[in-house]
């Protein structure tokens, strides 16, 4: 699902930058990494998370995507010098990742995964792109942030298989990925990293 212009507008934000920043620090904190890894990230928006990461984690490569065109053509002008080549961008749906099955070392997640209509299929996808001991980093809100009263107003997400914490870790077990110990959860979501088997 393509998000709004409400979410636009947040998803291009200084605050969202500076969320996405501390969020790959808390990455890092929770699972470190060695450099020169093969990355991927889902729903990339304007490129930032990508960044973020490339640069975090000294990846090979980052090859991020997301479904709105217009979302991918900003992030490509926003591609600084020094990682292109490093970083990627390209139209795909988190629901059918375009990469071979165990050919990618890590996944990173910025909020996505909600967006999805299957989103049990986005997480499937993400394990199966994934090597065994893969890791894949996650920021994830549940239904009482973004469904509450006021947010169903603004904001456009499916209306239907929603997930809160129990499902979303049953989801990463089914799929292969053992969440890791220190994971942050709250009523509204989720931080955490999740290690394929």
């Amino acid at each position: 699902m393509i998000v709004n212009w409400p979410e636009r507008i947040w998803c291009n934000s200084i605050a969202r930058r500076f969320v996405q920043a501390r969020e790959v620090k808390t990455f890092q904190a929770m699972r470190p990494l060695p450099s020169g890894l093969k990355w991927l990230e889902i729903g990339c928006g304007n490129g930032a998370g990508a960044v973020f990461t490339a640069r975090a984690f000294a990846a090979a490569s980052v090859a991020a995507f997301d479904l709105d065109p217009a979302m991918i053509s900003l992030a490509k002008k926003r591609l600084p010098e020094n990682l292109r080549g490093v970083v990627s961008y390209m139209l795909a749906d988190a629901q059918h990742i375009p990469a071979a099955s165990a050919s990618l070392d890590a996944a990173v997640n910025f909020g996505i995964i909600h967006h999805l209509e299957d989103w049990d299929a986005g997480i499937r996808e993400v394990a199966r792109v994934l090597k065994p001991g893969g890791a894949f980093y996650f920021e994830e809100i549940y239904p009482p942030l973004y469904a509450n009263a006021l947010m169903r107003r603004i904001v456009a997400h499916p209306t239907h298989n929603r997930f809160h914490g129990p499902e979303f870790k049953n989801s990463l077990a089914g799929a292969g990925l053992a969440l890791s110990p220190g994971y942050r959860e709250s009523r509204f979501g989720i931080i955490g990293v999740a290690v394929k088997h």
